[in-house]
């Protein structure tokens, strides 16, 4: 088939490299000229694993392109994917000014019949107002589709290639033969494409991602509550875990969600929740909490040290807000840095991709090291933010004697209590025990 992708953010380029994978011509437009200029030179803008095999293979058996020209993109195309930004406003609605803003220029240039797909995560009436844009101008037959994209970083290329499921909303006998064609070579091993109406399948976008963020939110409240107690998170979490009504996944607790998704999603699904007078005081809850639990570590910072961290050089291992991406957006990092900065404190930290992203919005307030241990260098204490594998089994000798102090907070529990007390490590971590190797 002949598809175009309109937006080369994270889901567009991972969607167009992973179309082109099954043999489709895919044409991927984006008005930043710099950036069209890279990919076709073969440069990924990205960091996401295994997309630049792909991204290479498809550019030099042209099946993938790329233009700053709309209309030259949909031309021959018969299936437009719409994976545009929608950030959200200051009142936490998602911003649909450049979905509707391409589907009214769409209205003017198509000459054929078009699936025009909102891949976008978009809130609940979206399609009628992309259908409402393109329809004032178009002289031609359309389908407006809702095709909400379910892909991790990190794991972005599996998940589109060996999808849980696809959801496509839509009413159109026509739009669903061709959308059933075009993904069937993604579930050939029996996972379902699942259709449904364009409203509910905007609402499952959001639901998912709601339901995902309260579950991890619960399990923070919990590991909060079990240092009160004097319980063991890591205990109640297998305990829980177990039950196959549960499941053991998102069940880690930590310093907080953030990324590209969970805080949007979450954040716009409350707001059409008012807009249309009802209250998700769940979601609002999740929200408040899982902004307290990203400066969670600050408080048992100060503790330790009896209130003062002015002058304190701290060693800070991850910036991004999960590990195998170089996403900082809503980052817990940030997030604890802005903290402890207004504290007196100086920070140097490391993190394997996403460095650049963080100099980028900061500067020099951070120093920012050429490994983990660099970043140790003459530092009073540890604290990870991230939990990338490169973290989670360091030479603990080197640590200690790059450290002024063999202290460690861990926002990921990455260590096993009893490895920290034989290390001879402080080491205070998220709903555990503490373990004061000093005393």
């Amino acid at each position: 088939m002949k598809i175009a992708v309109v937006g080369t953010g994270y889901v567009g380029l991972v969607t167009g490299t992973c179309l082109a994978e099954t043999g489709n011509e895919v044409v991927c437009v984006d008005i930043d000229e710099a950036k069209v200029q890279k990919m076709k030179n073969g440069i990924v803008p990205i960091y996401e694993p295994h997309l630049d095999a792909l991204f290479e293979r498809n550019i030099k058996q042209k099946r993938l392109s790329f233009t700053t020209e709309l209309k030259e993109a949909i031309k021959d195309a018969t299936i437009i994917f719409l994976a545009l930004p929608t950030p959200p406003g200051e009142d936490g609605s998602a911003d649909l000014s450049y979905v509707l803003g391409v589907a009214d220029e769409l209205g003017k240039m198509i000459e054929d019949y078009k699936i025009i797909i909102d891949k976008s995560t978009v809130p609940v009436g979206t399609a009628e107002k992309v259908t409402a844009a393109v329809a004032k101008n178009a002289k031609v037959e359309f389908d407006v589709v809702s095709n909400p994209e379910f892909l991790r970083e990190g794991f972005a290329v599996d998940d589109f290639l060996k999808p849980d499921r696809v959801v496509i909303g839509t009413r159109s006998e026509k739009a669903r033969k061709m959308l059933e064609e075009l993904y069937k070579p993604y579930v050939r091993q029996g996972n379902p494409i699942i259709f449904m109406d364009e409203k509910s399948a905007e609402l499952t976008k959001y639901a998912a991602n709601a339901f995902l963020a309260t579950k991890i939110t619960f399990m923070n409240e919990i590991a909060n509550f079990c240092e009160k107690v004097g319980a063991d998170v890591d205990a109640v979490r297998a305990g829980i875990g177990s039950d196959t009504r549960i499941g053991k996944r998102f069940l880690f607790p930590g310093i907080g969600y953030g990324g590209s998704c969970f805080p949007k999603d979450v954040q716009a699904l409350a707001k059409s929740g008012k807009e249309m007078g009802y209250d998700f005081q769940i979601l609002d809850s999740v929200m408040r909490v899982n902004q307290e639990q990203k400066t969670s570590l600050v408080p048992k910072i100060k503790e330790y040290f009896g209130g003062d961290l002015k002058g304190k050089s701290i060693a800070l291992w991850g910036l991004a807000f999960k590990p195998d991406t170089d996403d900082i957006r809503e980052a817990p990092a940030l997030y604890l840095i802005d903290e402890l900065l207004k504290e007196g404190a100086t920070i140097a930290a490391y993190d394997p991709e996403a460095m650049s992203n963080v100099q980028e919005r900061l500067g020099d307030k951070i120093r920012f090291a050429m490994d983990l241990y660099d970043a140790c260098d003459d530092a009073d204490f540890l604290i990870i933010a991230t939990e990338w594998s490169v973290f989670r089994h360091p030479d603990f000798k080197k640590v200690s004697q790059k450290l002024n102090e063999k202290i460690i907070f861990d926002g990921r529990n990455l260590y096993d209590l009893e490895l920290m007390e034989k290390e001879g490590f402080d080491y205070i971590s998220i709903g555990r025990d503490k373990v004061l190797a000093k005393s």
